[in-house]
């Protein structure tokens, strides 16, 4: 019958090992019983100088096993990160976060862009920095202003931000109160169907409040439901630190529904700071909140992790573009639409007659606006909206636009006198928001 037959290595506490200083036979193996570690000798090392056997050196659940010059163990990454090759790197491999361009859905998430020169507005329906706009419902006092973090104190290390949203409420006590933060991003389509994550920095000026996320998808005139479709993504609980907070939600799919043709259609990320009970169910039950909320580095990505934030375009001159698709001036960026005496960036023409209305002349888009939008004209000299400055009688005149497209537009003198040469100058503003 066959022999069965245990083999038993030598065997030892990691004191005891140490303290004796053996040297193993080549090929034997010494089991440190306490520590479950083990070397393997070589016939003329001793013990204290030989090196343990390799064994795995994972501990965490993600960790990869690599080689500098031994075997080695290297950490898993952050939620979102990516695995890059670094000849400088001891094992030739690191994790990086992820700043793919695109990956956001939010237009100018960190608030740079802010081209209607924005400071501060108390009003309903009210667009501050580009692609983002309030609604302020119910009674009380409700502000939202531009703010400017000082060099060096933006909430995130190696991200410079320049400025974060703020938004304070006061006064509020009925049931249809609701402050909101929010951003149509185009397309219904965006995201429809699948998990997204919610992410934004955030702090309040006193205690713990919270803040609530909703996405809500709109068809466009003529889609079906007529009526938006609002899906609650939960809240979080802020302190009085900057710190980052996200939400994963479920966005519903869009199968069976009818989408409008006027590319109107939308899927929006409302932040919502207060509501009373009439949004209870929409906003997770935040109740009324008196308090001073600043936000910052807002993001809307596919999957249920939040990775490390980035800007839609992943750069300024990009994102810049992104925002002209909705919003665009012929004003310098640092100038507010309608400022008098200014003439920088203004659309011009010579005049060929002194028939007002054969004056007209073409502006160009610096791009495609998302769809026909609403233009004002502007006079260089006064700011009066609806005017047109002769530039030689110092003179305002009725200006109007026509043939307007997303690519451009036509001003025209309406009335007024003109003699031939003259200079006629105007600034304008066009919106195609959603």
């Amino acid at each position: 019958m066959p022999v069965q037959t245990a083999i038993q290595h030598r065997r030892g506490t990691a004191s005891s090992w140490t303290s004796t200083n053996p040297t193993l036979a080549a090929g034997e193996i010494g089991f440190e019983s306490d520590t479950g570690k083990f070397k393997i000798g070589t016939g003329s090392t001793a013990w204290n100088s030989l090196a343990y056997a390799t064994a795995s050196p994972l501990t965490t659940k993600g960790d990869l096993y690599t080689y500098g010059t031994a075997d080695t163990r290297l950490a898993v990454g952050s939620n979102g990160d990516t695995l890059v090759a670094d000849s400088s790197a001891t094992t030739g491999l690191r994790w990086q976060s992820n700043y793919a361009a695109g990956k956001n859905k939010i237009i100018n998430g960190d608030f740079n862009i802010n081209q209607r020169g924005f400071t501060s507005t108390t009003t309903d329906a009210t667009y501050g920095f580009d692609r983002f706009y309030v609604r302020f419902l119910g009674d009380g006092t409700n502000t939202y202003s531009a703010e400017s973090f000082s060099p060096g104190t933006a909430p995130v290390s190696g991200y410079e931000g320049k400025n974060f949203a703020r938004l304070v409420t006061t006064g509020q006590t009925s049931a249809a109160v609701l402050t909101q933060f929010a951003q149509r991003i185009e397309s219904v389509r965006t995201l429809a169907g699948q998990t997204a994550t919610i992410s934004f920095w955030a702090k309040a000026a006193s205690g713990t409040p919270k803040i609530a996320a909703e996405i809500q998808q709109g068809f466009g005139s003529g889609g079906s439901p007529s009526t938006a479709v609002n899906t609650s993504a939960g809240s979080v609980t802020i302190s009085t630190s900057w710190a980052r907070y996200s939400l994963t939600v479920s966005i519903p799919s869009i199968s069976g529904k009818t989408i409008g043709t006027t590319n109107d259609g939308y899927t929006q990320l409302a932040l919502a700071v207060s509501a009373g009970s009439d949004y209870a169910s929409r906003y997770s039950s935040i109740g009324i909140q008196t308090n001073t909320f600043d936000i910052w580095g807002v993001q809307v990505e596919s999957g249920n992790t939040a990775t490390a934030f980035q800007t839609a375009t992943g750069t300024l001159a990009g994102e810049l573009a992104a925002c002209q698709r909705y919003y665009l001036k012929s004003y310098a960026q640092a100038t507010a639409p309608g400022t008098a005496t200014n003439t920088v960036g203004n659309t011009g023409y010579s005049a060929i007659s002194a028939t007002a209305t054969n004056n007209r002349w073409n502006v160009r888009f610096p791009v495609n606006m998302r769809g026909t939008p609403t233009i004002t004209i502007y006079s260089t000299s006064t700011g009066t909206s609806a005017k047109i400055f002769n530039e030689q009688t110092a003179t305002d005149i009725d200006g109007l636009t026509q043939y307007i497209g997303e690519s451009g537009f036509h001003i025209y003198a309406n009335s007024g006198t003109i003699t031939a040469g003259q200079q006629l100058l105007a600034h304008y503003v066009a919106s195609a928001e959603l």
